[in-house]
């Protein structure tokens, strides 16, 4: 016996991402070398520090339900962070502790999208932004990011795309797919514009720690004025290579955090208890180990892009931040989805193809940087065949 899923299920597509990962998955079980460069997932282990403050909690019995909210000490510690680090005096009222930004992201276009309302997002950009909205029946509005700019925004684009539907605004800094580290200057444009036109902004700032040189990341709600009208999302997965223990938080005026939370308590009741004490020594104790992964990925970071570069048929920026490499393949005549497939079959590299991230994904694949250093070494020593067999 089957049963059809409900019509608003047909706006919800598997995750190009993912799709990737469960093929790597299924060849690497089937005994293929295969190095995995589709997950934005760290492959240091989280800090001892933090694991340490977990097993601590779970000893002492902190076992049970937490408020909706989040633990008390937890939005304190988040609160105190937003302002010592990014410049925003947020009070723990105007925190909600979440399951990871996934959740906050549907969170927030839930709780003040309605239907047929317009949401501007990157094009490309991590998918969330693209389905959730259709999801609800809201309407993703496309702006581009494109590699000659620097994959800056365009003010004047979002301008000319703004209609009397326009409900909300996302910025993602630093990005992905791109790496792109969004300037002072570029978010002060943006920020006229949300004031003029009395947009919300969802600011996913989920990569805020990994900069590399000297490269600033600016939170949008530090900006004059913003804080009133932004939900900020960040969590503990990427930073401090946290990513399955599924912590995050949204940080906005309390009135949007009480929307938020009658979306979050009728999906998750709270995050677990004994993670929410871990997030708080991670806050307060793990940045020496923030470092230390901050360094090794610039690192890498500037190896993968140098021999990229050097490649026949293929170009790449060098991204400010994130752990991602955002690279032109249009030289090799090929789709994205044909170069990530050629990539994965014949050289035994995982990446995801740009079209997962948007149309303007299409002459791009995305690599990320997040695996060990002598594993890239090989991953582009194996691309460097592959890209000439392509071309050839």
């Amino acid at each position: 016996m089957s049963f059809d899923t409900a019509r608003r299920m047909e706006a919800l597509p598997f995750s190009g991402i993912r799709v990737m990962m469960e093929r790597a998955n299924r060849m690497q079980r089937e005994g293929k070398d295969i190095i995995h460069m589709e997950i934005g997932r760290p492959d240091f282990d989280t800090p001892e520090v933090i694991k340490k403050a977990a097993f601590s909690s779970l000893e002492k019995g902190n076992v049970f339900y937490t408020s909706n909210y989040g633990t008390p000490e937890l939005r304190a510690a988040i609160a105190e962070k937003l302002t010592r680090e990014n410049g925003i005096d947020y009070s723990p009222s105007e925190v909600l502790v979440t399951i990871g930004v996934g959740e906050g992201t549907y969170a927030a276009i839930a709780a003040f999208c309605n239907e047929g309302d317009e949401i501007l997002v990157p094009n490309p950009v991590w998918l969330n932004y693209i389905h959730v909205p259709n999801f609800f029946k809201v309407v993703p509005v496309a702006y581009d990011l494109l590699e000659e700019n620097d994959y800056q925004i365009d003010a004047e684009e979002i301008r000319s795309k703004i209609t009397d539907k326009t409900r909300m605004m996302v910025i993602n800094s630093p990005g992905n797919p791109t790496g792109a580290v969004q300037t002072r200057e570029t978010l002060e444009k943006l920020a006229a514009l949300a004031e003029e036109y009395n947009l919300i902004v969802i600011s996913d700032e989920i990569y805020e720690k990994l900069v590399y040189g000297d490269t600033k990341h600016v939170s949008f709600a530090s900006l004059p004025g913003m804080k009133e009208r932004t939900i900020t999302l960040n969590g503990f997965s990427k930073c401090y290579s946290m990513t399955g223990w599924r912590l995050g938080y949204a940080a906005a005026p309390e009135s949007m955090i009480q929307g938020m939370v009658r979306v979050h308590q009728y999906i998750n009741t709270c995050a677990s208890s004994f993670v929410q004490e871990a997030g708080i020594t991670a806050l307060r104790e793990a940045e020496p180990d923030v470092q230390v992964m901050v360094k090794e990925y610039e690192r890498r970071r500037n190896y993968t892009v140098k021999e990229l570069n050097s490649m026949d048929g293929v170009s790449c920026r060098m991204p400010g931040g994130a752990f991602y490499i955002f690279v032109n393949i249009k030289e090799l005549g090929k789709t994205s989805a044909e170069v990530a497939d050629y990539l994965l079959d014949h050289a035994h590299v995982a990446t995801v193809p740009g079209t997962a991230f948007g149309e303007g994904g299409e002459g791009y694949i995305r690599l990320s940087y997040a695996t060990a250093y002598e594993q890239i070494v090989e991953a582009m020593s194996r691309m460097r065949k592959a890209f000439a067999e392509l071309k050839a």
